[in-house]
């Protein structure tokens, strides 16, 4: 009964996504018999059917055909340059929020005809016009999903960060710098971005931000989600990042006003009003949490307490939001790999007492076992390893014997030694290099 339910809602929702295929196809074929405020009528439309769009559906609605059509048209006259802009702004801040790649505009005559205009106004010495050259760089970063070149970088780049550094607090203001941020982190990991191009000024902007609170929520994750991309290409952020922009405090404060929103959910719908994006924000800020500790390996006394706030994200999430609980054990794992981490952290912290009460769990599924494994697995690799140094093995030792008692005391030997029976099972399903070796996950001296 119930499996017929799901696959009458899933017919259902398909149904949907033609219909709404369909119909956006056919306002884009209108567009080209429409004067210019019948058409921005017609976008209003089009983007909140876009906004709409799962996933799968936004993606085989995303061809080259879609970009080349809308080029013909710019050409042709059948529909102006800033209604085009206006339609395809909102699909490439769609991409952004559904976390979208897409190669097809790359390889349309309209990324051809954006990157010439682009290079056509920013060359020009008198009339330049800044707002379009906005525009236009905003809607090439945010569509393109390959490496753009140096000489484009060296335009939108600062032509972005020109309207991210604006203090103004209106709602029109605040939204295009969420957005040129937005844009901005989507080409972080590009080789070809060297760091004078970026580094001064959205440090200012975020330091700024740090004393006076102008941007929003999303703006601000957008802007840290850049920075931290860049280390993986420039190591020397790493300090910044921590020592100068504070990271950790940061994420503190953010992961604790989120947790509020995660914790009111239920209010919220009771009383018809539901905010998503706080859940979505926070779940980007866990998973951008998991990558920095994956890629800085400096040495941070406030981990501890970042974990904790991690753990304390896990609780609240575990039962409306199990994807954001799912990263929460993620970042766990990461932290026990990373070399700034210590044991001693993740001990103090909760993140062991987090994932031994999760263990004991009927509700535990195979994906989020395997992690809990894992986790273990990691933290008693560490914990063998001997060092020369007389004190530093005094430590490890005293470290080895509270992760040691702290197993006896939850009751989770047998637990974990259990689940040896089904690691053939994990290993296949989920491709784990797990040791065979049911001794490996307890941290005798």
């Amino acid at each position: 009964m119930i499996t017929s339910i799901c696959d009458d809602q899933r017919c259902e929702e398909r149904i949907l996504a033609v219909t709404r295929t369909e119909k956006f196809s056919k306002l884009l074929h209108e567009l080209e018999i429409c004067n210019e405020d019948e058409q921005k009528q017609k976008i209003k439309e089009m983007n909140k059917m876009i906004y709409e769009m799962e996933k799968e559906e936004f993606r085989l609605f995303l061809e080259e055909e879609l970009y080349n059509k809308i080029d013909k048209m710019i050409e042709e006259k059948k529909l102006t340059l800033e209604n085009a802009i206006l339609l395809l702004k909102h699909i490439g801040y769609c991409k952004a929020l559904k976390r979208f790649s897409h190669f097809s505009f790359n390889n349309s005559l309209l990324s051809e005809r954006f990157e010439k205009m682009i290079i056509d106004e920013n060359e020009k010495k008198e009339e330049k016009n800044e707002m379009l050259l906005f525009d236009l760089c905003e809607c090439f970063v945010f569509l393109s999903n390959l490496r753009i070149s140096s000489e484009l970088l060296s335009i939108c780049v600062p032509c972005l960060l020109k309207v991210a550094s604006k203090k103004e607090e209106s709602e029109e203001v605040q939204k295009k710098v969420e957005m040129a941020l937005l844009a901005l982190s989507r080409i972080s990991n590009f080789i070809h971005l060297k760091q004078e191009l970026y580094f001064n000024e959205i440090t200012e902007i975020m330091s700024y931000h740090q004393v006076h609170h102008n941007l929003t929520r999303f703006a601000y994750y957008s802007m840290w989600m850049f920075l931290i991309r860049r280390i993986y290409k420039d190591k020397s952020l790493e300090a910044v990042i921590s020592n100068e922009l504070h990271l950790t405090k940061e994420a503190i404060k953010e992961l604790e006003e989120l947790m509020r929103y995660v914790y009111l959910k239920k209010e919220k719908e009771e009383g018809g009003e539901k905010e998503p994006e706080e859940e979505n924000i926070l779940l980007r800020w866990v998973q951008l949490l998991e990558y920095f500790l994956g890629s800085c390996l400096l040495r941070n006394e406030k981990y501890s307490e970042l974990i904790r706030c991690v753990a304390q994200t896990f609780r609240a999430a575990k039962d409306n939001f199990r994807e954001i609980s799912f990263w929460c054990i993620v970042l766990f794992v990461e932290a026990a790999k990373s070399k700034g981490v210590q044991v001693d952290d993740l001990l103090e912290s909760g993140a062991v007492d987090t994932v031994l009460e999760e263990i004991r769990q009927l509700t535990l599924n195979d994906k989020m076992a395997c992690e809990f494994l894992d986790f273990f697995d990691i933290i008693s690799r560490r914990l063998k390893g001997q060092t020369n140094n007389e004190a530093d093995e005094a430590y490890r030792k005293a470290i080895k014997r509270k992760a040691l008692e702290k197993m006896e005391e939850e009751g989770c030997e047998d637990i974990i030694t259990s689940f040896n029976e089904t690691f053939g099972f994990f290993n296949v399903k989920f491709d784990r290099l797990l040791s065979l070796n049911t001794s490996d996950y307890f941290v005798n001296i």
